[in-house]
């Protein structure tokens, strides 16, 4: 095994219910580099209800790199207003690239202000964190990234205080951003409320009371209708014009902000009616690509803490906040929760004939983001 080649050799496991068992988790190499990105003053941006722009700006992150590698796979995580992935030595240079012309375009195409860094890996390591990876397959069409050890955390934290940052690209440098959509609407709950759940270890917390939480929590969510999950079976909502739009036309490249508006346009109307028909082009199949974007939707994950995005009862909510406060007095876990009405969906489909399209889930009020803001709350 290379370095280059040592993400492809993780099992992917299946059932998310073992995602603390330190066996499916495999070191990084030292030679590899963590990326993070986060939005600053997402908390205005989120008063200011911008939450579908703060999730393009984070799903843009993982688009870009991943088209920079020409589809290379690497281990990346969607946090809402930001994201956080792992690169090998040969892919740093196009990595940097990818992401000082993403924090370009977020600033002139989003009017956001992207936080963008590249930490080695033994920057971690050598204070006393570490950055291990296992793979999570929601379906048989792909697999997301978990993280452990403690070191996406330590990389944000450094990004934050200004080390390892990576300067935006000059002015109008647009990054590919090919496949990354946001065409269906908001999803509205169906069993109650959509609850955004972050929940990170405490200070000198017991690992192993800390699994214990964890393990709870997923085994009430895991009593839901279909784990929780906010996408329906049917698929989530289509509508035309779609309420993304603009977004879409300030990711595409080339001629002027109207030329582009009227293309994506043109574009999603196409396939709205094929997708409302139910038309099949060549092998594309409208009905077995909405089964993958249920399949597939990344709802729930694990990056040093557990992050949710539910669908769920007010019982199970409450059950929920029952152990996360008795967990928390017990000095066990600090963690943030959000109450929402609806869940929204970003995409990142470079070819709508494979299966391994990825959709983003977040809160449509807030999500992610607001569910941080209780968790630093808490820490106050």
């Amino acid at each position: 095994m290379t370095s280059e080649s040592f993400y492809g050799t993780i099992p992917v496991f299946r059932g998310f219910a073992s995602l603390m068992d330190p066996s499916l988790y495999s070191p990084l190499p030292d030679d590899w580099s963590i990326g993070v990105a986060d939005i600053v003053d997402s908390t205005k941006a989120i008063a200011a209800q911008r939450y579908k722009a703060v999730n393009m700006a984070g799903a843009a992150v993982i688009a870009a790199v991943t088209n920079a590698l020409e589809g290379r796979e690497f281990p990346f995580v969607f946090g809402g207003d930001g994201a956080s992935f792992a690169v090998a030595p040969a892919d740093l240079a196009p990595a940097r690239e990818a992401l000082a012309a993403t924090a370009t375009w977020v600033g002139e195409g989003l009017e956001l202000k992207l936080r963008v860094a590249l930490v080695p890996v033994g920057a971690i390591r050598a204070q006393g964190f570490d950055v291990r990876v296992a793979r999570f397959g929601p379906s048989a069409n792909l697999s997301y990234a978990m993280f452990s050890g403690g070191g996406l955390g330590w990389a944000e934290a450094a990004m934050k205080r200004g080390e390892f940052a990576v300067a935006e690209a000059p002015p109008g440098t647009q990054p590919d951003l090919t496949g990354l959509s946001c065409r269906f609407e908001e999803i509205p709950a169906s069993r109650g409320l959509i609850l955004s759940v972050l929940v990170v270890p405490a200070r000198d917390a017991d690992a192993g009371a800390f699994r214990k939480v964890i393990e709870d929590l997923i085994a009430l969510v895991e009593r839901s209708p279909d784990a929780g999950r906010p996408v329906p079976p049917q698929g989530p909502p289509l509508r035309w014009p779609p309420q993304g739009v603009d977004y879409e036309a300030r990711a595409a490249r080339g001629g002027s902000l109207f030329r582009r508006r009227a293309s994506v346009l043109a574009t999603t109307l196409f396939v709205y009616v094929v997708m409302r028909f139910g038309i099949r082009l060549g092998g594309f199949v409208p009905k077995a690509y909405v089964q993958q974007v249920v399949e597939n939707s990344d709802f729930r994950k694990f990056d040093d803490g557990l992050k949710m995005i539910l669908d769920c009862s007010v019982e199970l909510e409450r059950a929920l906040s029952e152990r996360l406060a008795s967990a928390a007095a017990d000095g066990v876990v600090r963690y943030g929760l959000h109450r929402q009405d609806a869940a929204m969906m970003t995409c990142f489909t470079p070819s709508a004939l494979r299966s391994d399209h990825v959709h983003f889930i977040d809160g449509a009020r807030g999500g992610y983001a607001s569910a941080a803001i209780a968790l630093k709350a808490m820490l106050a």
